[in-house]
């Protein structure tokens, strides 16, 4: 149940992307890059150590091979893409808005540094549901009720989660928001200070034999 990976040369970029080679992780069952969400406050962080946690996750996403998935929006999640996108990672960004007018005028949001940007027309908590569901591991860091949202979606549709601790907000209080669930989803998660681990721990579990996502078809899970 190993996740397939297959070594691929980026082109050379614009805009000031580094050019490099990946080992494209796949997933062994459907084939597609294994999607890696980075959730957190769209707020410009307050402290420049949270911004250097964020794009040291987006490296370690980038340089493992998984497609960063974000909500296409400032603050901690647009770290993540600066740093994933520093090694020339594969980025999409899931939009709260309809247009690149509304993305940029309404929410003021970036855009640029995406390689894929999915216009949703569905507002900042409706383009959570697809940003989560598009994602095979979520993690979470830093932010407020938003991302305490985002963290209740991943949990009750049994994603494969990680908390990025030590980054404040809403992580701080996690586990024992976790622990007062008692609900079973099949939800797992994983909580770690430093990003590079986090990811691997991630990985590992993910690609582990006996993990199974709830969203796999039967036929898929029995296989």
């Amino acid at each position: 149940m190993r996740a397939r990976r297959v070594t691929v040369k980026a082109a050379r970029p614009a805009g000031g992307r580094t050019a490099t080679h990946h080992e494209v992780s796949r997933d062994s069952f459907t084939g597609v890059q294994i999607r890696i969400a980075a959730m957190g406050s769209a707020s410009e962080p307050a402290v420049p150590a949270l911004a250097a946690l964020s794009r040291k996750l987006g490296r370690a996403i980038a340089a493992r091979g998984c497609c960063l998935l974000t909500g296409a929006c400032p603050g901690l999640p647009h770290e993540a893409v600066l740093g994933a996108r520093a090694l020339g990672g594969h980025i999409v960004g899931i939009s709260p808005a309809a247009t690149l007018r509304e993305h940029v005028e309404t929410f003021g949001s970036p855009y640029r540094e995406y390689d894929v940007l999915i216009f949703t027309g569905l507002g900042l908590m409706g383009r959570e549901l697809v940003n989560i569901r598009s994602s095979d591991i979520v993690v979470v860091m830093g932010g407020r009720s938003g991302t305490l949202g985002e963290f209740a979606i991943a949990y009750e549709e049994g994603k494969l989660i990680g908390v990025l601790t030590g980054t404040g907000g809403i992580t701080d209080a996690l586990r024992k928001v976790e622990a007062s669930l008692r609900k079973e989803t099949g939800a797992e998660v994983v909580y770690e200070a430093d990003p590079a681990r986090l990811v691997d721990r991630l990985l590992a579990r993910y690609q582990s034999a006996n993990y199974v996502c709830p969203c796999r078809p039967s036929s898929v899970r029995r296989g």
